[in-house]
């Protein structure tokens, strides 16, 4: 269970990330990305940008449809700095197909500007 504020408020922002995914919602999906950002995924590692990530939403051929947390864990190795990593059950639609993936996922987040 996740009892610090900077916990609890770093997996709202998490779960923001990824209801955009759902949503495909740019808008807030560029938001909450870095300038420079790798995703790691079973395609492999991809260098995005708040440029590029509302169209890798808007992609066709994919959906993610549901996401669900598990054994989260968040570490602050520096004062602007968190980490937070977790199971995560996905269901999505893939070229028409349903599919079921059960992954581990992590998030940097490095506070900017104050932010």
């Amino acid at each position: 269970m996740l009892t610090t504020t900077i916990e609890q408020d770093l997996l709202r922002l998490e779960r923001a990330f990824w209801d955009s995914i759902v949503s495909k919602d740019s808008a807030v999906a560029s938001r909450l990305t870095a300038e420079r950002s790798l995703v790691t995924d079973a395609q492999g590692v991809t260098e995005v940008s708040r440029q590029t990530i509302g169209p890798m939403l808007q992609a066709g051929g994919w959906t993610l449809k549901r996401y669900e947390f598990s054994d989260v864990t968040v570490l602050t190795p520096a004062a602007d700095t968190v980490v937070i990593a977790h199971h995560v059950h996905e269901e999505l639609e893939v070229d028409g197909q349903a599919l079921t993936l059960e992954a581990n996922d992590a998030s940097t987040r490095v506070r900017q500007g104050g932010n």
